[in-house]
């Protein structure tokens, strides 16, 4: 099976990760602050490592100061976390409807559910392709909402020169072994304002803190614990890892394109079928390539593709559908153009390693089976 995702790992990934298997630190050691660093030349921000994309959108939103009885916006287009993790805060969260161009959280949809209650505003930069930061900015400054962008797929990805790590007040990262580079698991938290980046890394250490005390004179070996956090640090062996694989996301980011331009070209002329768009401006770092089968015909290519030994993949099912926003009120029917996207969303195979004459592979079967 020809997997629509997966990681590259070459030897100097393996000797960074022995290196640090053979040092005094497995965890919270000298690898972490150095994954941090290499991660903000890349964002454009300061970081904080965590265990996974889940737990670093669970940072962010408490950071953000999300709590029981306040509201947070978010895409119905992505999975699950970017929501429950807001909701396991005791936020009530908000849909908002997709553009139909990029499946990214439409500003005028957003404009339309905010309100006073607005504790955080979640998108999503769904593919790769970066939401409309500055239009979000305007609604999030109108109601003093701490804006987020969960950039789990977007690493690399640039708008109008600015790294994805800059547009919101703060951004998080997953680097699981399918995302634009990896650390096995993991991921992480930056932000362009240090109040939430030490609230962040404050968090993720279980809330523990060394500064501000209540009692400064119990000794140097004190701390404190003001606010409750959880244990989400990611090991120096995993950050090890992180910073080899970031030395390769130039090259990484050329061969997704390269294979992005190729399936563009491929697929131009393919009926019944719809291929992703970029914007003006935008300089993605593709995570997946997303095409829109037509005609109700999805769940057959589906079945179809995986049937010749192609792993295509659907992405995503609109968050409110799985029964654990049902039994909460949430209906079908809330955001039409999320669900109509649904209906024909189709993730091909997009990965470093993936051959030419693989793509070529996928590019046939699609042909193929859509009879052109």
């Amino acid at each position: 099976m020809l997997p629509y995702g997966r990681q590259s790992i070459d030897q100097s990934d393996v000797e960074a990760v022995v290196a640090a298997l053979g040092s005094d630190w497995l965890t919270t050691g000298p690898r972490v602050a150095q994954f941090e660093a290499d991660i903000e030349a890349v964002a454009g921000a300061p970081a904080v490592t965590v265990t996974n994309g889940s737990t670093a959108l669970h940072t962010a939103y408490a950071a953000a100061g999300v709590t029981s009885g306040d509201e947070v916006i978010t895409t119905p287009m992505t999975f699950v976390a970017t929501a429950s993790a807001a909701a396991r805060l005791g936020a009530k969260i908000i849909f908002a409807d997709v553009e139909d161009e990029t499946a990214n959280i439409d500003p005028a949809a957003v404009e339309a559910v905010v309100t006073s209650r607005t504790k955080a505003i979640g998108a999503v930069d769904y593919a790769g392709h970066p939401a409309e930061y500055d239009a979000l900015r305007k609604i999030s400054e109108g109601v003093g909402a701490v804006l987020i962008g969960d950039a789990a797929h977007s690493i690399g990805s640039t708008v109008h020169g600015r790294p994805v790590g800059t547009l919101a007040d703060l951004t998080t990262f997953s680097f699981f072994p399918t995302k634009n580079l990896t650390t096995a698991e993991g991921g992480a938290v930056a932000s362009i304002r240090p109040d939430l980046l030490k609230r962040a890394r404050t968090f993720r250490t279980i809330g523990v803190v060394r500064e501000d005390l209540r009692r400064p004179d119990e000794g140097s070996w004190f701390y404190e614990v003001h606010e409750f956090g959880e244990n989400y640090r990611l090991p120096d062996v995993l950050c090890a890892l992180g910073s080899s694989q970031l030395k390769r996301l130039a090259a990484f980011k050329a061969r997704r394109q390269e294979l992005t331009a190729r399936y563009d070209e491929l697929l131009a002329d393919v009926p019944g079928l719809r291929l992703p768009i970029q914007r003006e401006g935008v300089d993605p770092l593709r995570h997946l390539y997303p095409v829109r089968v037509l005609g109700g015909r999805r769940r057959e290519v589906f079945e179809r593709m995986r049937e010749a030994g192609i792993g295509v993949q659907v992405n995503y099912i609109p968050v409110y559908w799985h029964p654990v926003f049902e039994d909460l009120g949430y209906q079908r029917g809330m955001c039409p153009v999320a669900e109509a996207f649904y209906a024909e969303q189709l993730s091909l195979p997009l990965f470093v390693d993936l051959s030419d004459s693989d793509q070529d592979r996928v590019v046939e079967a699609l042909r193929t089976i859509l009879g052109s």
